[in-house]
């Protein structure tokens, strides 16, 4: 049964994904390689995969992990703030609510000029690595990627700030297949935090 596949896939990839901090298009195509499946197998979608990711992690992390997000949800905010400017919005498993102590934690800004940030991070002397990855429209969208210490973890966290323009902000902000947010700003992560 191919739903039985993919759900072996999903949960396959759910442990990757929790155990070492993979993104989930990496951890799904890990997935079929380790369960010897042919490369052009179809594959879960994410909403399957998340659905075993949280159920991986009650099941096996659910005394570490709602401390670990909430350390990373309190670097995401510091940085926030940092960068108010650029109307940021928080993305990924730290938004979702699936992250580790392994996870990175994955800004988007909007701004008026894409510049712009890179020099908010130079003047308060930040040091970054620029890279391009694929935006949430699949575009090449430029990232700036920075170390930030976290000190509840006692560890470095990767914070990567993908830098959009201000116009692609009303398009940020449609919800996923079910209906939620996939990025929330300032406000939303704070009400987050405060509903754990």
């Amino acid at each position: 049964m191919p739903t039985d596949i993919k759900l072996e896939i999903a949960a396959t990839a759910a442990r990757l994904v929790v155990e070492e901090g993979l993104e989930f298009g990496p951890a799904k195509r890990r997935a079929v390689r380790e369960l010897g499946l042919s490369p052009r197998q179809a594959l879960p979608d994410n909403d399957m995969l998340e659905d075993q990711v949280m159920d991986y992690l009650q099941l096996f992390c659910a005394d570490t992990q709602p401390q670990e997000l909430l350390a990373l949800r309190r670097v995401a905010l510091v940085w926030m703030e940092r960068l108010s400017d650029f109307r940021p919005h928080l993305s990924g498993s730290v938004w979702r609510g699936t992250a580790t102590r392994l996870s990175d934690i994955y800004l988007q800004l909007f701004c008026d000029d894409s510049k712009q940030a890179e020099l908010a991070l130079l003047d308060q002397g930040v040091r970054y690595e620029v890279n391009a990855v694929s935006g949430f429209r699949s575009e090449t969208v430029d990232t700036l990627s920075i170390h930030s210490h976290c000190t509840a973890l006692n560890e470095d966290i990767g914070v990567h700030l993908m830098v959009y323009d201000y116009d692609d902000l009303r398009g940020a902000l449609l919800p996923d297949s079910r209906g939620r947010p996939v990025r929330g700003d300032i406000a939303a992560l704070r009400q987050l935090m405060d509903n754990a």
